[in-house]
């Protein structure tokens, strides 16, 4: 049987609040992933999650986990950005009140901290 069509039955199956996020979980099953990066937790039930071996986490709480495995990296990698960053050019606070206001406000703070 193709892929997709084994994908549209594993859609079919699935069971979350919101349908049109089905895709998204069918899609982590198929890849043997661990985890859903998603700012939509509601629709992601914990325990339904757990029966598939995953876990959701918000982009906030997955990108301060990422800092924390390799600070040094983490920070070189934002400051590289900064450097990069163009239309408009920014500084490194700038930036960090951009991700703020974006809804990462712990990755924000984490990497200000790290300054």
């Amino acid at each position: 049987m193709p892929w997709f069509k084994t994908m549209l039955l594993v859609i079919d199956c699935l069971s979350l609040p919101d349908p049109k996020d089905k895709h998204v979980l069918a899609a982590a099953i198929k890849v043997n992933a661990n985890q859903i990066v998603t700012n939509n937790l509601k629709d992601f039930p914990a325990e339904y999650l757990d029966t598939f071996g995953l876990t959701a986490k918000s982009a906030d709480d997955f990108l301060t986990d990422i800092i924390d495995l390799n600070q040094d990296q983490a920070l070189k990698a934002f400051q590289e950005m900064v450097l990069y960053r163009r239309n408009p050019e920014m500084d490194e606070y700038q930036v960090l009140d951009r991700l703020r206001r974006n809804g990462l406000e712990a990755t924000a703070n984490y990497l200000h901290s790290l300054l």
